[in-house]
């Protein structure tokens, strides 16, 4: 069962840059990369406890 506090991985889409955030957020952040100019982030993972590689 899951959490109310989620935590996810973002990635920016241009300079790949990460950042890792707690859901529920209102709206997804923009790149803090002054290069990619407001660039919204986006998912790339669901950060869950007991991860196996």
């Amino acid at each position: 069962m899951r959490g109310e506090n989620e935590p996810v991985l973002l990635v920016c889409p241009k300079c790949r840059e990460t950042m890792i955030v707690y859901l529920p957020i209102e709206d997804l952040p923009h790149c803090p990369n002054p290069e990619c100019e407001g660039t919204r982030m986006i998912i790339e993972e669901l950060l869950d406890e007991g991860k196996s590689y």
